[in-house]
This record gives C-alpha cells, structure tokens and sequence, in this order.
C-alpha cells in the first residue's frame, strides 16, 4: 500500500493562500493603473513618448504640456474615480441595491442642481477671460456646499423610502429615476432665466469632464477621496455584516442606523465635491463596483480598495478615449462613460435575479 508523504494543507493554510492571491490581483491592478496613468500622460493631440516621459527628455513645450495639462487630468481622473466609484459600492451596501449608485439614484443631479442655484442665487461665479475660455468661480467652495445641499435632500429621500417603506431594489431605483428627472428640470428652469454668463455656468455641470479642473480644485478632490477611503475602510467589517441583513448586523452589534446615516452622508460629500468641480460622470460608480465583485468577491476588504482601483482605470481610459477619438477635438469624459455604462445598467435591470453575484 503506498502512502502519500504530502501534507494535506489545513483550512489555515487555505484561507491564507486565498487572501494572498487577492492582494497580487490588487498589487497588479496597482502597477497596471501607474502604466496606464504615464502612457495617458503622452497621448493626445501632442503625441509624447513613454520614455521621454519616464526620462524626463522633454521640450519645453512638451513640459508645459505634461505639467499645467495632462498630468493634471490624468490625477484628476484617478482620484475622481476612485470617488465615484467608492460611493457606488458603499450605497449598494448600505441600500442593498445592487442598482445603487450617486447617478441612478439622482444624487449626481441634485448635486448639480444644487451648484447650478448657488451660482445663480448666490452670484458668486465668473467666467474667466481666459484665452481657454476655462470657467472659474470666486468662493468655489460655496457651491460645493450648495452641491452637498441638493445631494443631501435626494440622499433623505432615498434613506427615507428605503427604511420607512421598505421598498424593493426596482422602487428605489425608480424613486431615482424621479430624483433626477425632478432636479432636471429644476436645472433647465434655472437655464431658462439665466443670463449668457450664468446659462454657460449651468451647462457647465451637464457635461462632466476632468480636463475642467486645476491643481487647486485637485487638492480638494484628493484631500475628501482620502479621508472618506479611511472612512469607508474603518467601516468594512461593519458593511459586511449588513450584507447579511439588518437583523444579522445588530446580532453582531453593528449599529445599523449609525452606519447607513454616516455612510450615506459620507457617499453624498463625497460625491458633491466631485460634482461641483467636474460636473455630472455617470455610470462610474454602477459599474466599477460590479465589476470589482465579479473579479474579487463580496468581502469589502478587498471590495473598497478594488473598486477604487476599478474606478480610477475606467476614468482614464475613458478619458484617453475622449481626448484621442476625435483629436485635436476633445469629448467630455461623461459621454463616454454614459455610452460605457448605459448597457450595463440596462443588462442589470433586466436580469432576473437582482442578487449582487447574480
């Protein structure tokens, strides 16, 4: 009788190569992310070579470029990303809805909505003589806080038919589907009395794109995508737990109404920041936290961080796509995330079972 001298690998032992094998996926995600972002940094209207990039063998025109353009939306683009993205898969938790995200819930348009009143009611926006013709407003952080505004309001109508009534995935969905169509046409009402100055100020926020931004407004988008990642990460074994159903949740002594409150209102700055500079990026937060689960499970300690990742690729390259589709002529970014998401929020829609894994 032959006896095998191989040592059958405890549970232990299996566990820890799962969770080992996660975190390479997660490490080449890294390095993929950090290729894609430098090939980004040379593609465009003025081709720049990768090597020229990584060797520093640049024009001075060609550093201008890099500096005060490219590098700029490239960071921009990860950062909003990750934002984006990082909303969409705490809503779907907190809400368990596999449908939620800051765009089919209405949070995206009533944070437009929201910045589009302060610019009109408040005055407090100028458009730039700018051979660029960027758009720059005084007190920018006025109508992020007026963009909070409008995204808290859909946010308690959300929590508020979510938990009071109960109601199924398909009705909060529709419930968005409301939100947006109602802040929309508060927006268009808006446009409607607005002057040139103001009306070009509105429409600013209908088509979202991450050239818009500058190092200033950067530092804000980074400076709340890293505090709410904390947030949300401290907050993982606690999204876990709600996976598994409210009464579950408090059985493990998880304070399920703090949680939902804090991480809808994290979800909501989280996302009127980004609004109130770049405008409205559909889709983001849908789809990349969809995919992260197809790829690297339910458990949100390794969801947080994947869809981050997720995010922050899907909005480069959607970027690169619509800065080099029609170049020298550049495409809002939103559009092509829009053409991006729209089947794949139509495929979950439509499926049969509206579970996350399907």
């Amino acid at each position: 009788m032959c006896h095998s001298n191989q040592k059958t690998p405890s549970v232990g032992d299996t566990y820890e190569s799962f969770i080992r094998k996660k975190r390479v996926v997660l490490l080449m995600g890294v390095a993929l992310l950090a290729l894609v972002a430098i090939a980004s940094c040379g593609v465009g209207s003025v081709q720049i070579g990768l090597m020229n990039i990584l060797t520093g063998n640049l024009t001075p025109a060609q550093e201008r470029i890099l500096l005060y353009s490219r590098l700029p939306r490239v960071i921009t683009a990860i950062f909003a990303g990750m934002a984006l993205s990082l909303s969409g898969a705490a809503m779907q938790s907190i809400l368990r809805n596999p449908l939620g995200s800051p765009f089919t819930l209405g949070i995206s348009h009533a944070a437009a909505f929201g910045a589009a009143l302060s610019v009109l009611v408040l005055g407090n926006f100028v458009q730039a003589a700018s051979s660029k013709g960027v758009m720059q407003w005084i007190a920018p952080y006025i109508i992020t806080i007026s963009a909070f505004g409008g995204a808290m309001i859909a946010t308690a109508v959300i929590l508020f038919v979510s938990k009071v009534k109960r109601a199924s995935p398909e009705v909060i969905v529709l419930t968005g589907v409301a939100i947006s169509s109602l802040f929309t046409a508060g927006t268009s009402f808006m446009q409607y009395f607005a002057d040139d100055t103001e009306l070009g100020a509105i429409v600013f926020w209908t088509f979202g794109d991450v050239g818009r931004s500058s190092w200033y407004e950067l530092v804000a988008i980074i400076v709340i995508t890293c505090l709410s990642l904390v947030f949300f990460w401290w907050n993982r074994w606690n999204f876990n737990a709600l996976e598994s159903g409210d009464e579950t949740a408090k059985s493990l002594g998880v304070s399920v109404e703090r949680v939902r409150l804090t991480g809808m209102l994290m979800a909501s700055l989280l996302t009127a920041v980004v609004i109130s500079f770049l405008g409205i990026i559909g889709f983001v937060g849908l789809v990349c936290p969809h995919i992260s689960r197809r790829l690297i499970g339910e458990d949100y300690r390794h969801l947080i961080p994947f869809s981050c990742l997720a995010g922050a690729l899907l909005l480069i390259l959607a970027d690169t796509v619509a800065r080099t589709i029609l170049a020298p002529h550049v495409i809002p970014v939103a559009i092509i995330t829009s053409f991006l998401g729209a089947p794949v929020f139509i495929y979950l829609l439509v499926r049969r079972n509206s579970g996350f894994t399907g």
